[in-house]
């Protein structure tokens, strides 16, 4: 794939991001999302950061929280939120859409994963729908299967991933997984929210690794 499709997807969903979150209530940004601990607020102040990240900026966060990269995020997130309100973090997440910008070390994937995932972190505790576009989420997924930093390549050594609701699948191994390509992009970035849609002899293997 082309990095100016990649880019172009990407931009897409951030703008799908900004509109969904501006339908939100009150009430609906002061909910906890799928990230432990975060509030949708919190994870909008996260992904608005996406386009703004710089090495500096990044290594001195990670210094300040003692080596924990985690730390650091859900700190930023927190100190973030408390400083913009939820009009202010729309507009800046539109601003940055279509940016080619990103975190340093990461891939121009990452930012796709990160709007697609960081939309159902969002979506699915409110109960609402947030659709997932089937060329953006294999995509998605073709690079969070075996990306070191969302810890996949680990978990789902030895299985083959297999999507009901679109023509893909990969990966080798005795165990299958079988669901909605948007549940395994879930599973595959480390969230237990995507198992309750997946089947097959690997679900309890992964289970137990997420």
């Amino acid at each position: 794939m082309q990095p100016d499709e990649i880019l172009a997807m990407t931009e897409a969903e951030w703008l799908g991001l900004a509109d969904f979150l501006d339908d939100l209530t009150d009430r609906e940004w002061r909910t906890d999302s799928l990230c432990p601990g975060w509030t949708v607020h919190e994870v909008a102040a996260h992904v608005s950061m996406s386009a703004r990240s710089t090495l500096l900026g990044t290594l001195g966060g990670v210094i300040r929280a003692r080596g924990d990269f985690n730390r650091m995020v859900a700190t930023e997130a927190r100190e973030r939120a408390a400083r913009f309100a939820p009009a202010a973090l729309v507009a800046q997440i539109r601003e940055t859409a279509g940016s080619s910008h990103r975190m340093p070390g990461s891939s121009p994937f990452d930012p796709l994963v990160d709007a697609l995932v960081h939309g159902q972190d969002i979506a699915r505790p409110l109960g609402r729908v947030r659709r997932m576009p089937a060329a953006p989420v294999v995509a998605a997924l073709e690079h969070a299967r075996v990306s070191r930093f969302y810890g996949s390549r680990k978990r789902f050594r030895g299985m083959r991933l297999i999507a009901t609701d679109l023509d893909w699948s990969a990966g080798e191994g005795p165990d299958e997984l079988r669901g909605p390509a948007g549940d395994l992009l879930l599973v595959a970035t480390g969230r237990p929210a995507g198992l309750a849609a997946l089947s097959g002899s690997g679900v309890g293997r992964l289970a137990a690794a997420l």
